[in-house]
């Protein structure tokens, strides 16, 4: 378990934390665990998450298990500089779907004393890594990779399998639309996915 950094309080600094994973690895879940012990520190805590993003409730940040906290939607990472003021720390959700300058405004943010919590998928349902994840994963002090179960195999699993025929890159979905699969499982799953395309006649 994740335990909060506790060195030299007498400086003031920040710095940036993130959860990463599959789908229905619990990533939401363990942002809002560590949100609700900063607000029950009496911590200031503001909670972002993009505006696209209104499967469970239009404001809310709410894991698969139903869990939830009250977010802020924003339509681009610009607006996370702007609103966040005043506070200890703060929660994004979802950072995949943000744009570049999200990296920016994480180290601004951790720079003027903030601890800040992010938490998305790294990779797309391709395997490949996912929007400015791997450069918010890059420069955070601390990285937190959470696993599902593989619905094939019960092993570990660390891929987003798509099931819905869909080639956009964003498709917001649950059950569904993905399943989680460990390695192995997401090969099987693409190769047969890839043969079946190969096989069928061209209309």
């Amino acid at each position: 378990m994740f335990l909060e950094n506790t060195v030299n309080h007498t400086e003031q600094f920040g710095w940036i934390e993130v959860i990463c994973g599959s789908m229905f690895s619990g990533k939401t879940e363990e942002l809002i665990r560590r949100l609700k012990r900063a607000q029950f520190a009496k911590q200031r805590v503001e909670i972002f998450k993009p505006a696209i993003d209104t499967r469970y409730h239009e404001n809310n940040v709410v894991s698969h298990n139903a869990t939830k906290i009250r977010s802020t939607p924003v339509p681009c990472s610009s607006n996370i500089r702007l609103l966040a003021n005043n506070v200890d720390v703060i929660g994004i959700d979802e950072a995949q779907f943000f744009d570049k300058e999200i990296v920016a405004v994480c180290n601004d943010l951790a720079n003027r004393g903030v601890r800040v919590i992010v938490a998305g998928l790294d990779m797309d349902y391709k395997g490949n890594p996912f929007g400015p994840m791997p450069a918010l994963m890059a420069t955070a002090e601390y990285i937190t990779k959470v696993h599902a179960v593989c619905t094939k195999t019960g092993n570990l699993a660390n891929y987003s399998y798509r099931k819905a025929t869909n080639n956009s890159l964003v498709l917001l979905g649950e059950n569904q639309e993905y399943e989680p699969l460990s390695s192995a499982a997401y090969y099987k799953a693409m190769q047969k996915q890839h043969n079946k395309k190969q096989n069928t006649p061209n209309e």
